[in-house]
Order: structure tokens, then C-alpha cells, then sequence
């Protein structure tokens, strides 16, 4: 073993950010500093690393761009070995890249080569796809192209939202998260290179991807609603200029509804659960916003 643990300078401003310095405190990695954000309008899950880091007693710095000079000045004055970079959404530059001997190691929580780019939870669910990834990688001025460091995969069951999914990475990526600790400090990471002639890349998404339109089929529509679920901002029906976030729907078996049209309200129930037609069958929508509708309205 070393006789000393690399210093770590850690970057993040979301929920698994919290979770996974959480867990590098308590394995005592060497923590130098932090650097987070104060606030965030583009991530829902945004969660302010600085109390934690005043709890610890570590130094940390609010940025709103990591590649600005004041962060390569505060990286210069740590001279930390190697970066942590768990949940940031923008590219840091080459410069910045270059100020840690040891590289910067990134988290995308998907199958690379595979699914890079934005959005991996939301998408994987609304897509309906079985398999995902905890993946932990070598940071380049690409976006999600570098050496994989660790990678695990991850079941997605039919009956998982954002919420559990959410939970099943972030369980996995702890227990990866301790053996890159290890590997640092004992000097013995093993990367594999990305073949960057396979694989995707994810765009980023837009309200518009979050709208229910009853002319989608129950799965598609059942995916839409659980990729989209808390922590994230709800999918949601346009009733005129009023949107109605829906949190949780069931897709439903029901007969004789071939000849209804998309849209229809076939059931208003006493428990406040709303049964409608889509194109290939029918949803209960469970938890929503107030939805003020009678059975033959159209949503």
C-alpha cells in the first residue's frame, strides 16, 4: 500500500454527488476540496454540496462555469492528484483536465459505449429498456468517451420509476465507488478503452418530450410517466394553457373499448383515479395534479 492517499478535488451539484462525497468521506479519502454549485435551474435533483462540506471541514468553492480562471486558480492552490467529477453537467476543458496528474474520473449512469449524453435515467425508462449501467470513466474533452474505469450492470424491472432506478445505481455505484478509493490509493486502477466506433449518444430533452398525448399506446405512455417521476419533473397533459403533471399511472386491461377514440374518459372513480383511452388499450392515472374531467370528456 502507498504510504499516502492521493488528494481528491470532487465536483458535483446533485443528489448522487451528495451521496457518492458522502461515501468518500466515510471511506476517509483525502478530500481536498469541493467544488459545487449554490443553485441550479436545470437540475432537479440539484443539492448544494457545502454543508456538507462546512459539517467535514472541507474547503469548497461555488462556481456557476468549471472552466472559468477562479476555478483553475483554486485547483492550482489545492494541487490535488486526481478529480472526482460525480454529476455535472458541463465539459471541462483540456485546461482544466490537465491540472490533475492523475486525470479526472467521471460517472454516467449507463452502459458505455452506450447511452452517452443527457438524461441517461429518464431515457433508459422511457425507452423501455431492460438493461442499464453504473459506469465510471476516465474524463476527457469529450463527452463520456474515455477509459471506463468501473462499470456494473443493472436490471431495469417493469414495475421501476425514476425513484428506484434512481435507488439501484446509486447502491451499486457506492460499492464501485469503494473500490476506485482503493485503487487509488493504491495505485493500481485498471482502464478499459471505449471502442468509439459503436455506441449513441442521448440528446438533451425538452418539455415538449414530457407531454402525455392519449395517442401513444399505454406502455409508451406508462414508460413516459416513470421516467419522469420524482426526483425529476413530472410528465404532463395540456388542458388548454393549464399543464397537469401526472406522477403515476397503471396501464389497464379492458374489453370491448376497441372502437373509442384516444382521449376519452372512460371512468372517474370513487378513489380519484381516472381510467382513459389511448390508442391500443386503456391507463388508470393514479397520482396527478387536480384533474377536474367527467366520463365522455376528452383529455
Amino acid at each position: 500500500m502507498r504510504d499516502k492517499k492521493p488528494k481528491i478535488l470532487f465536483i458535483g451539484c446533485v443528489k448522487s454527488s451528495y451521496i457518492l462525497l458522502k461515501k468518500m468521506i466515510e471511506l476517509q479519502a483525502d478530500i481536498c476540496g469541493v467544488i459545487t454549485m449554490s443553485a441550479s435551474t436545470f437540475n432537479s435533483d440539484f443539492v448544494d454540496l457545502a454543508p456538507l462540506c462546512i459539517e467535514k471541514s472541507i474547503s469548497y468553492m461555488y462556481v456557476s462555469n468549471i472552466n472559468n480562471e477562479d476555478v483553475v486558480k483554486y485547483i492550482k492552490e489545492l494541487q490535488p492528484d486526481v478529480g472526482c467529477c460525480f454529476g455535472w453537467s458541463q465539459l471541462i476543458n483540456e485546461e482544466i483536465i490537465s491540472l490533475f496528474p492523475k486525470g479526472i474520473i467521471g460517472f454516467h449512469p449507463a452502459e458505455l459505449p452506450y447511452n452517452r449524453g443527457r438524461h441517461p435515467i429518464i431515457w433508459a425508462l422511457v425507452l423501455g429498456l431492460p438493461l442499464t449501467a453504473s459506469t465510471f470513466f476516465e474524463i476527457d474533452k469529450k463527452a463520456d468517451t474515455g477509459d471506463i474505469v468501473s462499470q456494473r450492470k443493472i436490471d431495469i424491472l417493469l414495475e421501476d420509476d425514476a425513484q428506484s432506478l434512481y435507488d439501484k445505481i446509486m447502491h451499486v455505484a457506492t460499492e464501485q465507488v469503494e473500490e476506485i478509493v482503493d485503487g487509488l490509493i493504491n495505485d493500481n486502477i485498471k482502464k478499459i478503452k471505449q471502442d468509439n466506433n459503436v455506441g449513441n449518444q442521448w440528446r438533451k430533452r425538452k418539455a415538449a418530450d414530457g407531454k402525455i398525448d392519449f395517442r401513444m399506446s399505454s406502455r409508451a405512455i406508462y414508460n413516459l410517466v416513470r421516467g419522469l417521476t420524482h426526483p425529476y419533473v413530472g410528465a404532463h397533459i395540456n388542458i388548454g394553457e393549464q399543464e397537469i403533471k401526472v406522477w403515476k399511472v397503471k396501464e389497464l386491461t379492458i374489453s370491448n373499448i376497441e372502437n373509442i377514440e384516444p382521449g376519452k374518459v372512460l371512468a372517474v372513480n370513487n378513489d380519484g383515479t381516472i381510467d382513459i383511452k389511448t390508442y391500443d388499450g386503456a391507463i388508470k392515472i393514479i397520482d396527478s395534479d387536480y384533474l377536474d374531467v367527467c366520463v365522455g370528456s376528452y383529455l
